[in-house]
């Protein structure tokens, strides 16, 4: 009885869901294949130290593509006897990964500049590059900038930090990609002596990589912490709670984050003159109440307590 419970849960799993994360991230691995290799070439042509640098970069982000993938993989499983609540954690797991991997690219970054600058502070000169490096860093802007956009509009959408956090990758890029643009282009065309405009942006970049990088990791450590919802939410799930007749005091609330999901646990008093179908319809019209407030696959666990005689 309990296996065909979860065959019926299993079907009711938002496929569309992940169908649109799983299509959102292979576009952005063709597109990410697409541009290394096309940067790696520019920057080989054009003599562009900065240029290889920023495809290296770019190949970071198969890296993540393949995360989220394998993650929704997993995620896409149906409920198990080993996993009462889904496999939903698998993609907060997947955000965790890629938050430590743009922190690491971040580093990267900024070591790179640092040491082109200690390099140029010791006489060694830095090459002049081709024009077609830099209209290469350009091209790179306009379509990882796109796929930023199209990317974290898909992951609001249907509520995936994965999909966000990916999608913050792709942004990444396009810091890079802009400060090698700066970089190249002070090179070209105003001289030697502002060839250092490209480790200077890096550095800054890389700063504005690992705070989003921080912000994301801080946050899917939490859920994976089981940490709370927040305080907005839970007051909300009270006040669900209090507006089904017949429910008082709604007490006890413990809720933690499951993926995109999240997982409800209440205490509500009852008149104690009630019978147990009576209170037990008071149950179910809550987590009807706040299935429609924050989804039907919420985890919801209402236990009915006796309200004491005055």
């Amino acid at each position: 009885m309990n296996s065909s419970i979860m065959e019926k849960e299993n079907s009711e799993l938002p496929k569309s869901r992940i169908q649109q994360a799983t299509q959102v991230t292979w576009i952005g691995f063709v597109v990410n294949i697409i541009l290394a290799l096309f940067k790696f070439l520019a920057g080989i042509i054009g003599h562009s130290a900065a240029m290889i640098a920023d495809a290296v970069h770019s190949l970071s982000d198969f890296a993540s593509d393949i995360v989220v993938l394998f993650g929704f993989h997993i995620v896409g499983k149906p409920i198990d006897e080993s996993h009462d609540y889904g496999h939903g954690k698998f993609e907060t797991l997947s955000t965790t990964f890629i938050g430590m991997m743009l922190f690491f690219v971040a580093i990267g970054i900024l070591w790179s500049g640092l040491r082109e600058i200690w390099d140029a502070y010791h006489g060694v000169s830095i090459e002049k590059p081709e024009l077609i490096a830099w209209f290469a860093a350009f091209i790179s802007i306009i379509f990882k900038e796109a796929l930023y956009r199209y990317t974290a509009k898909i992951g609001k959408k249907i509520n995936s930090q994965a999909v966000i956090a990916n999608a913050w990758h792709h942004r990444s890029d396009v810091y890079s990609s802009a400060g090698t643009l700066i970089g190249i282009g002070g090179a070209i065309f105003l001289g030697p002596k502002w060839r250092i405009l490209d480790p200077l942006a890096a550095i800054v970049i890389s700063f504005f990589i690992m705070r989003v990088a921080f912000s994301i990791t801080k946050e899917s450590v939490n859920e994976l912490l089981e940490a709370s919802v927040d305080a907005a939410t839970e007051e909300r799930i009270l006040q669900i709670a209090c507006e089904v007749e017949g429910a008082k005091r709604p007490h006890n609330l413990r809720t933690r984050k499951i993926g995109s999901s999240i997982a409800i646990d209440l205490h509500v008093k009852v008149e104690h003159t009630l019978s147990i179908v009576e209170a037990h319809d008071i149950s179910t019209k809550i987590e009807t109440e706040l299935r429609k407030e924050f989804g039907e696959d919420t985890f919801i666990s209402v236990h009915i307590e006796p309200l004491e005689e005055a």
